[in-house]
């Protein structure tokens, strides 16, 4: 198998307003190859995908059954410190929930979390040791 991974799939309670939080809210660009109900948004290289919950879990054929953490997380690597609180101070205007305030953390980044409106927790981050391209791809 290749190491690579292309999509990244989140099943969502309410997809209306879980599009509108990461279309209008975080103002990320929405493909059109999208359906009506699957919204599809290109992260350069890796692509997040919101699709209704039950219909995900009946295509895993699983229970659609909601529990405490999921054991993920996303991460967005910001620029600075100041990236970091400006994003999660956007986040918190949209209807984000801010889990974690930005903080110094034990690994010598920076870093908060928030959770979406389904509780998907996504982490935004200032990694010193970790350089960004031009595209603002990780560079390891």
């Amino acid at each position: 198998m290749r190491q690579k991974l292309n999509l990244i799939t989140l099943g969502v309670t309410d997809f209306k307003k879980s599009v509108d939080f990461y279309e209008k809210g975080l103002r990320w660009k929405r493909s059109a190859a999208g359906t009506d109900d699957l919204a599809l948004f290109p992260l350069g290289g890796i692509t997040l995908a919101l699709y209704p919950r039950h219909e995900l879990a009946a295509d895993a054929n699983v229970e659609d059954i909601q529990t405490g953490f999921s054991g993920i997380t996303l991460s967005y690597n910001a620029k600075s410190e100041n990236e970091v609180n400006e994003v999660l101070a956007e986040v918190e205007k949209i209807g984000g929930t801010i889990i974690k305030q930005a903080q110094k953390v034990f690994w010598g980044g920076y870093s908060g979390y928030f959770k979406d409106p389904d509780g998907h927790l996504i982490e935004v981050a200032h990694n010193p040791f970790w350089e960004l391209d031009d595209n603002d791809n990780l560079k390891l």
